[in-house]
């Protein structure tokens, strides 16, 4: 073999590398540093670009020395670095969410392990030859061997953790080669089992930084708040090349960076600045001061940022303030390059979670790009910085589980101890500097055991100044008593509701609660966020949590031939093991579009809440939920008044005196109203006062919501009059014709029949037209949704999506201006018992008006139902659709926070949320009514007395059911329509907990009453 088999050696992590350092860039001077951008320093030589690359499926076919000065490359492609070759048609892409992708074997990994050999050719930058050269590599996956000029210049691991090496005396005047062979898989891969797209090379920036001779190797920057943050101390410990101390001039500038506001010379290792009445840093107010370090020939400019973060009597504490994490969990993903994100990447991901009020990121798992910290310090986001730690595939080996006997595998054997502590280190040191790390998190999902102690031992040694977590902390070895004393936040994921109220009512611990991951985002999700909420806001010590997760991962792969992107996930590649779509489980779709999801939690974690009102007297209370600012600072607020879903009133509260509203405080705001008739609702919009980095003046940061106390008349007394206007036109007799299977009835513009086998209309037509084109049926099936995973196989097993009406008797009416029919029936399934069994009393009015009430009783040993309505296939020029319910976006009985109550018009394909794995989607709760038309006048009103939901797509759900991917699905032929009494919530089990009973439909008897009023009618839609 070509190389050592340092990739199968836990005991060799690294070689030839430089001791782990806080992330910084040199400069020539104090101007050139001023502009912190590493691009302007004349010290940073990038190497990104086009390499030479020649890929290999299996090290034992690396033979020839390629990275020898004046090797034949003749058989060498080109692959642009940063970048993955699995992006670039070497090996494939594989996700897996636990398992590995190979045996279980630490630390060896598979003989053939595949490779990638890179070249490229350098220059050293003029002017440098009497410099120390120090080559960095940011991120590699898995493991490296580094030549330069064809001598090896060291191995290395950790896949997301900077890599750097002196060079110097390996370089030369002129052209220089630096050359790496890097591999799929090492002993490092047993703790990089993250939840991710498994992909390999060179991923992150390369570059070489120039240095004089005697040059600060690393500093920690540490702040100190006293005299009730009056009085701010900084810190700065010093450490030398070498430990040869040299003059170091300082200079600290103002959060402006107008104005200096302390200065000196230190000759040692240690300097010290204290400041009078500070400004400080938190993430809505992210303020920097900038402290330049120069030395002889060099220039180091740091942000500094004083704050103090803590936890008392279970409570965290930011600056004195209680705070909470309105988090998401990142990765690095982008469906083109990968995990090879650049900085354009990162900002789009700041710049919408900014947008949607998030305050918080959780790295998972891994630290993200150091520019990334940088951004996060500037733009004001709390950060859990997350070690690139996870061994979760010890739980899914043969007699694995969550358990104390293979969850802490690695993580309590004595072998692996400088694994783990080594990758905590180097998270910890790289990161130490920047005000936005909060919390440490020691990795994720690896169990518990010695090595992690050590881990922590280790942190609190080096670093007091922050908190830290770790959620697998949970999971300690069999027969070993753990100490957990140096974790701050006990932390857990996907805790139900109760779990978190016991928490806090009974067991009475004394560290915060935090979710570090909770309301899983997968497809049409979450839709519990309101409700974990109303728990983080009444626990002091309950200080937030991080949704899974902030994207959904896919590859893109084109698009098809009418210009729809196709989007591809786990299995699609024909690897083994899988998991499917399980990636697919974020708050935006891989190209950032935001899912209804990200609308829901942006106004859940609204930055002014309506918690009290009293709509008689116009008294209304408002609580700031923010906690540094206060509200008259950052917006205004407008309100609209509705009746019937039609504007009457509106107006704006900007007054500054009004909205002196402190942060964690309440307000009554007084509002004037004039009594008015009808379904009257006030809606506040919170808008953005001033621009901001990333939104503009304007921008709408939230809303609430509520019914007026004032009788509501006018649409409920006559509905149909009021939504379609009065009739002018004659009703006409009415008459019916029976068989022993169906019921015939006609009158002057409409004939339908009725099914006395189902219980329900065969078909129907109105003016002459076809109203409905295949029969009407009973509806309890949806198409699950990913959270719905774990039920759906009880939905499954019980019949639900392939379910039978079969009618036992019906008996007919004929009156003088309607018939009514009366239906005895059950709803079942083959080799099913009797799911429902239902009473249904059917009235045809003489006008072609339809009315149904029905009368549900359902068998209490079938698990609780998707839905229960009625599915109608009407024509597809029927596809404008007006409806008075929650919208625009898509709403659930839990999920329903972005929407609200009004009147929405919408084509049909706009009532479509094109989930990547497609699933239930668009239905809209609390309706009072729906209406459908064509361009030639044919339509269809659906009203109720009660609430209802309705969903108006041109996909069936059997489609939507089938079908794997978006881009393959196919139109009906039809405009669907579901008009359902209920339909179960949508929650977040695809990897949370259980659907919160409250929002199962699940009731044992039930009753609704629905009309259908089809119509011929002209307008405008």
């Amino acid at each position: 073999m070509l190389v050592e088999k340092y990739y199968e050696n836990p005991r060799i992590l690294h070689l030839g590398t430089m001791k782990d350092r806080a992330y910084y860039i040199p400069y020539s001077s104090q101007a050139e540093a001023a502009s912190q951008e590493r691009d302007l320093s004349s010290r940073f030589q990038l190497l990104n670009g086009q390499w030479s690359f020649k890929y290999f499926n299996s090290i034992y076919d690396v033979t020839e020395e390629f990275y020898l000065p004046g090797c034949d490359l003749s058989g060498f492609d080109s692959i642009p670095v940063p970048s993955v070759w699995q992006n670039h048609g070497y090996d494939r892409h594989q996700y897996t969410n636990i398992k590995y992708p190979f045996p279980y074997d630490p630390p060896y990994v598979p003989a053939d392990n595949p490779c990638g050999a890179y070249m490229r050719q350098f220059e050293v930058l003029a002017g440098c030859e009497g410099m120390r050269k120090y080559i960095n590599f940011e991120g590699i996956d898995s493991c490296y061997y580094l030549w330069i000029n064809g001598v090896f210049a060291g191995y290395s691991q950790v896949s997301h953790a900077t890599g750097e090496f002196d060079i110097t005396h390996l370089v030369k005047t002129g052209m220089n080669t630096v050359a790496l062979l890097v591999l799929k898989w090492c002993d490092g891969s047993y703790f990089e089992d993250q939840d991710k797209f498994r992909t390999s090379g060179i991923f992150r920036d390369v570059y070489i930084l120039y240095r004089p001779e005697k040059h600060i190797r690393d500093f920690f920057v540490k702040t100190a708040l006293s005299d009730n943050y009056k009085r701010g101390d900084i810190s700065v410990e010093i450490e030398y090349l070498k430990e040869e101390p040299i003059r170091v001039d300082y200079v600290l500038l103002d959060a402006e960076a107008s104005r200096q506001v302390g200065r000196g010379t230190l000759q040692g290792a240690e300097l010290h600045i204290s400041l009078d009445s500070p400004v400080l840093w938190n993430a809505e107010q992210p303020n920097l001061y900038t402290l330049f370090l120069s030395t002889d020939y060099e220039t180091i400019a740091v942000k500094v940022g004083l704050r103090e973060i803590k936890a008392v009597d279970g409570v965290v504490y930011l600056n004195g303030e209680k705070i909470k994490f309105k988090g998401v969990n990142r990765h690095d993903s982008n469906p083109v390059t990968g995990p090879a994100v650049t900085v354009e990447d990162m900002l789009q991901d700041l710049s919408l979670m900014k947008q949607h009020n998030i305050n918080a990121i959780r790295t998972s798992h891994y630290p993200n790009s150091p520019v990334f910290t940088e951004l996060c310090d500037k733009y004001g986001f709390y950060v859990v910085s997350e070690a690139d730690i996870e061994t979760h595939g010890t739980t899914a080996i043969f007699g694995g589980a969550q358990n104390g006997k293979t969850f802490p595998l690695l993580a309590h054997d004595p072998d692996y101890e400088e694994t783990i502590v080594d990758r905590v280190r180097k998270n910890v040191v790289r990161d130490k500097n920047h005000p936005c790390v909060v919390v440490w998190s020691l990795g994720n999902e690896s169990g518990f055991g010695r090595n992690f102690e050590s881990a922590l031992r280790w942190v609190k040694s080096y670093d007091t100044s922050r908190l830290t977590h770790y959620e697998s902390a949970r999971y300690t070895p069999d027969g070993y008593k753990c100490d957990f004393s140096l974790l701050d936040i006990y932390s857990c994921m996907y805790a139900s509701t109760g779990y978190i109220k016991k928490y806090f009512e009974e067991e009475h611990r004394d560290k915060p609660f935090m979710q570090c991951e909770y309301v899983h985002a997968m497809g049409n999700g979450p839709g519990d966020l309101e409700d974990y909420q109303g728990l983080i806001q009444k626990y002091d010590g309950f200080c937030g949590g991080f949704v899974w997760e902030w994207c959904d991962h896919a590859v893109y792969m084109g698009k098809t031939q009418e210009g729809k992107a196709k989007y591809y996930y786990g299995g699609d590649f024909g690897e083994f093991p899988h998991d499917g779509n399980f990636c697919m489980d974020g708050l935006v779709y891989p190209d950032r579009r935001a899912h209804t999801g990200l609308l829901e939690y942006k106004n859940v974690i609204r930055p002014l809440r309506l918690i009290d009102e009293n709509s008689r007297d116009g008294k209304f209370t408002f609580r700031n939920m923010l906690d540094f600012i206060n509200i008259r600072d950052c917006l205004y607020i407008q309100y609209t008044i509705t009746r019937n879903g039609e504007e009457i009133a509106r107006g704006v509260v900007e007054d500054e005196n009004i909205l002196d509203i402190k942060p964690h405080q309440e307000k009554v705001i007084g509002i004037d109203l004039n009594e008015a008739e009808g379904d009257c609702y006030i809606k506040f919009d919170y808008i953005q006062k001033n621009s901001m980095a990333f939104s503009a003046k304007g921008h709408l940061l939230g809303f609430d919501q509520v019914k007026l106390a004032i009788d509501s008349t006018g649409l409920k007394e006559d509905r149909i009059t009021g939504i379609l206007g009065k009739s002018n036109a004659a009703s006409g007799e009415i008459s019916l014709k029976e068989s022993d299977r169906h019921v015939v009835i006609r009158g002057d513009k409409f004939e339908y029949c009725y099914s006395k086998i189902s219980g329900a209309f065969d078909s129907m037509s109105y003016d002459n037209r076809v109203l409905l084109e295949k029969p009407m049926a009973y509806n309890i099936w949806r198409a699950p949704t990913d959270n719905d995973r774990n039920i759906r196989d009880k939905w499954e097993k019980c019949g639900y999506g392939r379910t039978l009406s079969r009618a036992y008797t019906t008996r007919v009416f004929k009156e003088e201006e309607n018939v009514r029919l009366i239906t005895e029936l059950s709803i079942a399934a083959i080799h099913i018992q009797r799911i429902l069994y239902i009473s249904s009393e059917w009235n045809i009015a003489n006008d072609g008006t339809i009315s149904v009430n029905m009368q549900v009783e359902k068998n209490m040993e079938t698990p609780f139902l998707p839905r229960f309505g009625l599915r109608l296939f009407l024509p597809e020029e029927i596809n404008k659709v007006e409806y008075f319910g929650f919208g625009p976006h898509e709403s659930y009985a839990d999920k329903r926070r972005a929407s609200y109550m009004g009147r929405f018009k919408a084509g049909l394909e706009d009532l479509h949320e094109d989930y990547i794995r497609p699933q239930e989607n668009g239905s809209h709760f609390g309706c009072h009514y729906v209406r459908l038309d064509s361009d030639r006048g044919l339509g269809l009103l659906v009203v109720s007395d009660e609430q209802f939901c309705f969903n108006a797509s041109c996909y069936t759900q059997e489609e939507l059911t089938l079908k794997m991917h978006n881009f393959e699905l196919e139109k009906s032929g039809n405009t669907v329509l579901c008009v359902d009494y209920a339909q179960s919530g949508i929650g977040s089990n695809s990897c949370g907990p259980e659907l919160i009973e409250k929002y199962r439909f699940n009731a044992q008897r039930f009753h609704t009453v629905l009309v259908f009023k089809p119509f011929v009618q002209l307008r405008n839609c």
